[in-house]
């Protein structure tokens, strides 16, 4: 049975228990267990077992647990009441047990503590002895945390302020929604409500959030303080890049030329517009607590350089239109319409001092002086820049850098030799030389990183966005600075399992992808010897120097219908000179006659199109519209028949034989032009007009294939744009429309394709063709897709890509043919070099992780060994037990993933012997 079944079964037995527990238990004898005595009506509800005690020994059972819920019971039922009511009373500044022999209370005998079930009333005695420490202390030692430094009258619990922080890091509940369920603990019906805490619940939240970063960053070990701290040292640290003194065996000069990639960094630029605040508060009113020691930038310094070079022109793209979507953000009511931020792109962890507030768009003034403060100042000229239009951004980022303050630049020729690309999920968006040019899956020594890591991060974030658009500025920045903090803790302490999977993954995948590459290679150079040497001399060349000839772009243009219609042209002017000329009209020649045929017959596609996106509910407007093109496409139609009946003379008898009379916009796109292709098989037609038609089908079948492309890239784009950065109805709405465009597009070019098939496959057997075939295979449904369809359509390392984006047909090789076998040669070299890569990353990546964490843990224990004579003995005891257990958390996460990683050495000897080689010489097996 289904476990829910068999509990409806007991179900009656749990009813009645859950009634049982609102009577006294069996509990029925007014005597104390405890002492004997008559009067024991009150039970605890937070205590096991539901012992009914007199108030003496409830109040003694309850000296270490003053803030339990307890009940009386009245003769009828238990009510709600207080161990405060009952007399109970916390003495602060002692020992618990030890009396105060000069307790003073606060004002009005008044303080509320917040706790994990509820918020309470109590009454509180701080010890006014000689040399009692202030009031705000006595309260920390008590476990509390005061709301304020000045005669505290509210304060909170560790334990409660610890558990929202964590319950936020999940859930992503608001501080609000968290008070007033602990507001419901103590009474969820509201006839005895409590004072309203809540807004010194959200200081204490922010300042508890603030001290456990500095305490966990180590600044209290730090004997500059905690004002000594530099910008972003309290960020949590990507324990799996390349960390120059703490997981880098050997510098990076002392390796091989040829195996210094393996200490590439790898950093990802991306931009979050879920991520707004709107005009509440200012910077004067609400500062943030720790201004550019984590993730956030310094405020003051990174506003300073925006209102300088916000007005900065941003120069035309070239590629697709991202500055158009970037633009057309809405700001109106917001101080701040999203962040800009640098990550890892291998591990999905935040940069430190690398995140700041985008006040309109995705301007290049913000995201330089975020990508330039993320980069230390040793850093190395070996680093991969991920960005979704680093194709556009990179261009003049070295002029724009030196217009810039000095603490942000940088070696001009380190930044000049960094490389740039376009994360994978994006690339299908850019136009075709970028996706080449700029593509993970083709450039060497990147492994198979995607550049997609700041999504995936964003996912996690993105949920508090409705609680943090509220905030004022510096509160703002400081939660979202401890929930960054929690995303790149939970990636270091996950490296173990996350490491492994992809490890075993890359293993399996470097195996089929380097099998098939060789099984593919064996076959080219056992017909082509030649050709495949010298694609590979291209691409080593290109690998090694970007500005060489681009192997993974195809060389030869497939002719469009104005240049064949040029060529015509060109024809028919050399055959008047010759006096060959087919000229049977005055104002066409036979080619001319042909061209406009096919003009009409697209105008025709594209009238009836346009009528079916109508719908039911068109306009008058729109539908005069239609009818007026329908009309003046009549009138042509009408006077090129006239024409066409001088050079296919019976043309119009087949017109009459079709009794299609377009009386009406609906017939008018069914009514037949004739053409070559369409007329019956023994119909007299001169094959002159059929060879004409034959090269102007080619050509419309090949731009009728860009357009398609263009096309679905384009739809890509704005399904990327609308899932990232459209909310609410306007936005989705315009979305919509956008994509709906798109989609238009996309259908017009496959009926355009369809067309133009359907007349080559008639025309071919009569001019002697008979290999149409293979540069015009039939396109089917499933073929209409993009690079990047959807989860289930595997990635560039994985794919099977639709032949439309270039994959090969059947048939015999001719020169676009060879040029299609160089072309996906390389690429298949390129996966097979990708998956191999990414092993000898992904071990490395091993290693610096064990490394990281072993300096770390030497650095706590050295931390432990230093305190100052002005530390009393309880504290020296605090400094040195903490500084411990970090170094042992460190040393346990170590443990714990050398387990997990027992066995890689002895795998990748056996499954990847081809790389054995390289991994001994790096090191990285014994």
């Amino acid at each position: 049975n289904h476990p829910l079944q068999s509990w409806l079964d007991v179900s009656d037995e749990f009813l009645s228990e859950e009634l049982r527990r609102e009577g006294r238990r069996g509990f029925n004898v007014d005597c104390c267990p405890r002492c004997s005595n008559p009067g024991a009506i009150y039970r605890c509800e937070e205590c096991e077992g539901g012992q009914m005690l007199c108030c003496t020994c409830l109040l003694a059972a309850h000296r270490f647990n003053g803030l339990h819920n307890v009940e009386a019971w009245n003769g009828f039922f238990f009510e709600r009441t207080t161990l405060t009511g009952l007399g109970l009373r916390f003495q602060l500044g002692h020992n618990i047990g030890e009396v105060c022999l000069k307790p003073v209370q606060p004002k009005d005998d008044d303080f509320v503590i917040i706790h994990m079930n509820g918020v309470h009333e109590v009454h509180v005695d701080f010890c006014g002895c000689f040399g009692a420490p202030e009031r705000f202390v006595q309260v920390l030692r008590y476990g509390w945390f005061p709301a304020t430094t000045h005669l505290p009258r509210t304060a909170a619990s560790l334990q409660v302020l610890k558990h929202f922080q964590l319950h936020s890091f999940e859930s992503k509940c608001s501080a609000f929604e968290f008070y007033q369920a602990l507001v419901r603990l103590g009474d969820n019906v509201g006839i005895r409500p409590v004072r309203d805490r809540y807004r010194p619940f959200l200081t204490m939240v922010r300042e508890y959030r603030h001290l456990k970063m500095l305490k966990r960053a180590g600044r209290g070990h730090d004997d500059r303080g905690i004002h000594g701290t530099n910008r972003g040292e309290c960020a949590v640290l990507c324990p799996a890049c390349p960390q120059p003194g703490r997981n880098l065996l050997l510098g990076r000069e002392s390796l091989d030329e040829k195996d210094r990639w393996i200490h590439r960094l790898f950093l990802a630029i991306d931009a979050n517009f879920r991520l707004k605040r709107r005009k509440v508060s200012t910077e004067e009113a609400d500062p943030s607590l720790g201004n550019g020691w984590a993730y956030f930038v310094k405020h003051v310094p990174y506003m300073d350089h925006i209102e300088r070079f916000a007005d900065q022109a941003q120069p035309k793209s070239t590629c697709s239109s991202h500055s158009a979507v970037n633009n057309s953000r809405m700001t109106d009511g917001l101080s701040v319409s999203g962040v800009g931020s640098v990550g890892c792109a291998r591990h999905d962890c935040m940069r430190p001092h690398a995140i700041g507030d985008l006040q309109k768009g995705e301007r290049y003034a913000n995201m330089d002086y975020l990508f330039l403060s993320s980069l230390p100042p040793d850093v190395s000229n070996d680093v991969v820049v991920s960005y979704d239009i680093a194709c556009q951004w990179a261009i003049n980022l070295l002029k724009r850098m030196v217009t810039y303050r000095q603490s942000i630049q940088h070696d001009a020729s380190k930044i000049a030799s960094f490389t740039y690309l376009v994360p994978k999920f994006h690339l299908p968006a850019h136009i075709s030389s970028c996706q080449t040019q700029y593509s993970f899956n083709l450039h060497s020594h990147v492994g198979r990183t995607d550049g997609e890591a700041p999504e995936r991060g964003w996912s996690h974030i993105n949920p508090i966005a409705l609680s943090t658009c509220e905030m004022g500025p510096g509160s703002r920045r400081d939660t979202l600075n401890d929930h960054f903090g929690d995303l790149n803790w939970t990636k270091t302490y996950s490296m173990g399992t996350t490491l492994i999977k992809r490890l075993m993954s890359a293993v399996e995948e470097c195996n089929d992808q380097t099998f098939r590459f060789h099984q593919y290679d064996l076959g080219m150079r056992s017909k082509m010897a030649a050709d495949v040497k010298a694609w590979e001399e291209e691409v080593v060349a290109w690998e090694f120097d970007r500005a060489c000839p681009n192997p993974f772009e195809t060389r030869i243009k497939k002719p469009t219908q104005e240049t064949v219609r040029h060529e015509l042209a060109d024809e028919d002017r050399q055959a008047e000179e010759d006096g060959t000329a087919y000229v049977l009209h005055p104002m066409f020649s036979g080619s001319e006659l042909v061209a406009v045929g096919l003009e009409l017959e697209e105008q025709q596609r594209r009238l009836r199109l346009d009528t079916d996106a109508l719908g039911l509910h068109s306009t008058v407007a729109q539908e005069t519209k239609i009818t007026t093109r329908g009309t003046g496409l009549h009138r042509r139609i009408t006077q090129w028949a006239g024409v066409q009946e001088r050079y296919v003379p019976g043309a119009s008898t087949l017109r009459e034989d079709e009794k299609r009379p377009a009386n009406s916009v609906s017939e008018l796109w069914e009514m037949p032009l004739f053409l070559p292709s369409s007329l019956p098989a023994l119909f007299p037609c001169d094959l002159r007009l059929q060879d004409v038609e034959w090269r102007l089908r080619s050509a419309q079948g090949h731009g009728a294939l860009d357009e398609l492309r263009r096309g679905l890239r384009l739809r890509s784009y704005l399904y990327i744009d609308k899932d990232q950065f459209s909310r609410g109805q306007h936005q989705n709405t315009r979305s919509r429309t956008h994509i709906q465009q798109a989609e238009f597009k996309v259908k017009a070019a496959v009926v355009k394709y369809r067309a133009a098939h359907s007349a080559i496959a008639i025309l071919a057997p009569r001019i002697g063709e008979p290999d149409w075939h293979v540069e015009f295979p039939v396109l089917k449904d499933d073929d209409v897709c993009p690079l990047r369809k959807d989860k289930k359509r595997p990635s560039e390392g994985r794919r099977k890509v639709s032949w439309i984006w270039g994959a090969l047909g059947d048939g015999n090789i001719g020169e676009d043919h060879v040029e299609d076998l160089r072309v996906e040669w390389c690429k298949s070299r390129a996966r097979a070099r990708r998956w191999q890569e990414e092993v000898i990353l992904l071990k490395e990546e091993m290693r610096r992780v064990l490394m990281f964490l072993d300096s770390e843990a030497k650095s706590w224990t050295l931390r432990s060994m230093y305190w100052t004579s002005k530390m009393g003995e309880d504290e020296q005891d605090g400094w040195r037990a903490y500084a411990l257990q970090q170094a042992h958390i460190r040393l346990a996460l170590k443990g714990h993933f050398e387990s997990l990683w027992g066995g890689v050495d002895e795998l990748l000897r056996l499954k990847t012997p081809g790389l054995l080689e390289t991994l001994l010489r790096l090191g990285l097996i014994k």
